[in-house]
């Protein structure tokens, strides 16, 4: 058996169908989205509520969440961008990477706020419902980085040190066979396990009202913190820090507020939905009073058709 005492890069990001670029940072958002979705409609079912309403939260979450990832990233490194030699118009390449989970929470919760109401979904169901699945989708997402030999940490030892391309490491300041903290893979790893934890825990101590979305902005922040330390690429920094810490430390403080707020006021109460809210006696009912409503809906309309005609 063959033993590897490093970590591979990929040699290819980009594969190209005739005049079609297919990039693996865009295949790796869009798989990270689509799971998302999909684990947030299985438990949005499970609450009470109609799955297909999480389609509809994602219609406005995601477009919000893009822009705002962008945005936050474009904002703490303006540089690149509008400093000396840069290129504003880079800032709408979102395929070249770049993308600031900050933002995409920001104002990702801000369109999903609007899907929910369009769609009748109390926005903490909502939330708790897309919570590991968001962790999911984000330990998709950092494959990206992987491909694209980006935000690595710094230079170690260790077996599982990531290999990057000579020219890469290079243009980080080191000797082409340095080998760098592969951050990408301890992101996905705790991401992972956030998701596990939640389920888990929401399930033991029945989280609502927001507690396990509340609950993954603080396990989330706090593997960050300990990330963020590792990685060597230009950030700006602030008293000694880079930005994204003092970010994780005050996103994370406001997670845990948000938790222990929600619990304090709403305990375990799950916030069932209809479908689950009203015992089998009551939903029998429910049916069958909507099939009796649909049946003298179909006979007012027949009725008034008959009379338009006369």
């Amino acid at each position: 058996m063959m033993v590897l005492d490093f970590l591979p890069s990929p040699t290819d990001s980009v594969w190209h169908l005739g005049p079609v670029a297919i990039r693996a940072y865009a295949l790796t958002m869009i798989a990270g989205i689509v799971a998302a979705g999909l684990i947030g409609a299985r438990r949005l079912d499970a609450a009470g509520y109609k799955a297909d309403a999480m389609f509809e939260i994602a219609l406005w979450g995601v477009p919000f969440g893009i822009v705002g990832a962008r945005l936050y990233h474009v904002l703490s490194s303006p540089a690149a961008y509008f400093g000396p030699g840069g290129n504003p118009w880079e800032a709408f390449a979102i395929w070249r990477g770049g993308l600031g989970v900050w933002g995409a929470i920001a104002l990702g919760a801000v369109g999903g706020i609007i899907g929910a109401r369009r769609m009748g979904v109390p926005a903490g169901v909502a939330a708790d419902a897309l919570a590991p699945g968001i962790a999911v989708g984000q330990a998709i997402g950092r494959l990206g980085n992987w491909f694209n030999q980006e935000l690595f940490g710094a230079p170690t030892t260790l077996p599982w040190g990531l290999k990057v391309s000579p020219a890469t490491a290079e243009a980080a300041g080191f000797p082409p066979e340095t080998l760098f903290h592969p951050t990408f893979l301890y992101e996905l790893l705790w991401d992972l396990a956030i998701a596990g934890v939640l389920i888990w825990a929401g399930r033991r101590w029945r989280w609502g009202h927001g507690q396990t979305f509340f609950a993954y902005m603080a396990l989330y922040c706090l593997g960050r913190v300990w990330i963020e330390t590792l990685r060597i690429d230009t950030a700006n920094h602030f008293l000694g820090l880079r930005l994204n810490v003092w970010t994780s430390i005050v996103v994370g403080l406001a997670g845990l507020v948000g938790f222990v707020y929600s619990r304090r006021k709403h305990g375990g109460d799950l916030q069932l939905g209809p479908l689950l809210a009203a015992g089998p006696a009551e939903q029998a009912d429910a049916a069958e009073e909507t099939d009796v409503s649909a049946e003298t809906d179909a006979s007012e309309e027949t009725d008034a058709d008959e009379a338009d005609q006369t």
